[in-house]
C-alpha cells in the first residue's frame, strides 16, 4: 500500500481528470461500497460495532437500574460474547484479508460483488441474533445460521485464493485460512449449544472461536504486518519476525483452546486443581513476558513518535499484559483454592489487545485507501486513549467491589461511544469516492 497519493490525472478534451470528478462528487452513495472489498466488509462491521456497544450499554443500564426492565430469551452475557466475537470481528477480517490477502498470495482478488452474500448474510445474521437475545431464542438461532453460512462461505473463498496461489511463501494466509476454519466449527459448535441449551458447551465454543480463530488472525497478521510498517515509518529498525515468535503465539494460543475444555464442567478440584491452576498460571506469566519483551524488540520505544504506529505496538503490548494477568489470576486462584480475576485478562485480551490492534490496522487501511494520509490525527489520538481508559474500567470492574457494577457500565458507555463517534466518521468514508481520485 502506497503512503504516496497518485498525481493528479490532467483532463482530457475539456474532461474533468479523476481526482477533479472526486473532489466534486463528494456525496456518499451507497454503490460506492462495491468500489473494494475492504469498503463492504468494513462498513458492515462498522454498523455491528456500533449497534452491539449500544445495545451491551443499554444492558448495563438495565442491570444497576430497574426502569428499563429489558425481556431476555437468551443469557445477555452470552449473547454479548458471541457478537464481540464472531460478529463484527470476521467482517473487519474480510475487508482486509480479500484487500492485503491476493497481495499476499500473488493472485487476482475477487470481486465485491462475489463477497456480498457472505457479508451480508453475517450482518443479518449478528443483527436477528441481537434481536433475538429479547424477542426469542429461535430469532437468534436463525441469526446464527445465517451468520454461519456467511462465515463458512468466506472461509471457501479465501481458500480458494491459497488453492490458487503459486506464491512461495504462504504460511501466513494457510495460518489465517486453517483459524476461518477453526471459527466455523466453533460458531456450529455455539449453535449447538444455544439449540440444546448445553450452555457449558455454548461459552467453551465463544472461546475456542476467540483463542483459536480471532486471535490466531491478529497474531498471524500481526506478525506479518507490525515489522513492516515499523521499518516503512522508521527506517533505522529494521524488519525482524523471527518465525519462532509466530510459534510462542500460537502456542498460546492453542494452549488457551484446550483450557478452555479442561475447564468445561468448571474449575478441576482437589490435588489435580491445584496443580493445574499452578502450572497454568506459571505458563501464562512466562509467554506473557515473552510477549512483553518482544513487543519492545519490535520497536516499542520507537514507535511512540508516530501515532498510527504507536497505536498498533500498545495494542501489541496488551496481548503480554493480558497474559500476565491472567498468569496472576490463576496463581492467586491457587493460592486460595479456586480461580479468581479470570474477566479481567480476558477484558485485557479484548478490549486492551483486540481492539486496539482493530483500532489501528481498520483507521490505517481506511486512510491508504480513501487517498489519505497514513496519520492518527487528534480526534482518533483521542479516542484511542479513551478506548484504554474503557479497558482499564473494563478491568477495574472484574475484581470484587461493590461498585464493579457502575465501573462496568461506565466503561459500557465509554466503548460504545469511541466507537460510535470512530465507526460513523469512517463509514462515511466508505460510501464516497478516494480523495486523490485513484480507483479503489
Amino acid at each position: 500500500m502506497s503512503t504516496h497519493p497518485a498525481l493528479p490525472l490532467r483532463a482530457v478534451k475539456g474532461k474533468p481528470s479523476a481526482e477533479q470528478r472526486a473532489q466534486q462528487d463528494r456525496r456518499w452513495r451507497a454503490r460506492y461500497l462495491l468500489l473494494a472489498p475492504h469498503r463492504l466488509g468494513f462498513f458492515l462491521a462498522m454498523l455491528l460495532l456500533v449497534s452491539s456497544g449500544a445495545w451491551w450499554a443499554l444492558v448495563q443500564g438495565d442491570r444497576v437500574s430497574a426502569g428499563l426492565a429489558l425481556p431476555y430469551a437468551l443469557s445477555p452475557s452470552l449473547v454479548h460474547a458471541a457478537v464481540m466475537t464472531f460478529g463484527f470481528i470476521p467482517l473487519f477480517f474480510s475487508g482486509f484479508l480479500f484487500t492485503a490477502g491476493p497481495k499476499w498470495l500473488g493472485v487476482p482478488p475477487p470481486e465485491v460483488r462475489q463477497l456480498m452474500a457472505p457479508l451480508l448474510l453475517q450482518a443479518t445474521g449478528w443483527a436477528l441474533w441481537l434481536a433475538g437475545a429479547h424477542l426469542h431464542a429461535l430469532l437468534a438461532q436463525a441469526g446464527l445460521v445465517l451468520a454461519w453460512a456467511g462465515l463458512a462461505w468466506a472461509t471457501a473463498w479465501f481458500w480458494r485464493l491459497i488453492r490458487l496461489s503459486q506464491a512461495p511463501d504462504q504460511l501466513h494466509a494457510r495460518t489465517v485460512g486453517v483459524a476461518c476454519v477453526v471459527g466455523c466449527l466453533s460458531l456450529a459448535g455455539l449453535l449447538a449449544g444455544v439449540v440444546l441449551q448445553a450452555h457449558d458447551v455454548a461459552r467453551a465454543s465463544v472461546l475456542t472461536g476467540l483463542w483459536g480463530f480471532v486471535l490466531v488472525v491478529y497474531v498471524s497478521v500481526a506478525h506479518r504486518m507490525i515489522p513492516f510498517f515499523t521499518s516503512s515509518a522508521m527506517p533505522l529498525v529494521a524488519v525482524w519476525r523471527p518465525f519462532w515468535a509466530l510459534g510462542l503465539m500460537l502456542g498460546v494460543a492453542t494452549f488457551e483452546v484446550a483450557a478452555v475444555w479442561v475447564e468445561l464442567n468448571g474449575p478441576l478440584q482437589g490435588s489435580l486443581g491445584a496443580a493445574w491452576l499452578l502450572a497454568r498460571g506459571l505458563l501464562e506469566l512466562a509467554a506473557g513476558a515473552m510477549l512483553l519483551w518482544l513487543a519492545v524488540v519490535w520497536g516499542l520505544v520507537q514507535s511512540l513518535k508516530n501515532r498510527l504506529l504507536a497505536m498498533l505496538h500498545i495494542g501489541f503490548l496488551w496481548f503480554g499484559l493480558a497474559l500476565v494477568l491472567g498468569g496472576l489470576s490463576q496463581l492467586l486462584g491457587w493460592l486460595q483454592g479456586a480461580p479468581v480475576l479470570a474477566l479481567g485478562g480476558l477484558h485485557a485480551l479484548t478490549m486492551g489487545c483486540l481492539a486496539s490492534l482493530m483500532f489501528a490496522m481498520v483507521t490505517r487501511v481506511s486512510c491508504g485507501h480513501s487517498g489519505r494520509a497514513l496519520v492518527a490525527d487528534r480526534l482518533v489520538w483521542t479516542l484511542f486513549w479513551l478506548l484504554q481508559a474503557a479497558t482499564v474500567l473494563r478491568i477495574a470492574a472484574a475484581a470484587p467491589s461493590a461498585l464493579g457494577a457502575w465501573l462496568l457500565l461506565l466503561a459500557a458507555l465509554l466503548w460504545a461511544s469511541v466507537m460510535a463517534v470512530w465507526g460513523v466518521r469512517l463509514a462515511g468514508w466508505y460510501g464516497r469516492l478516494r480523495a486523490d481520485g485513484r480507483a479503489g
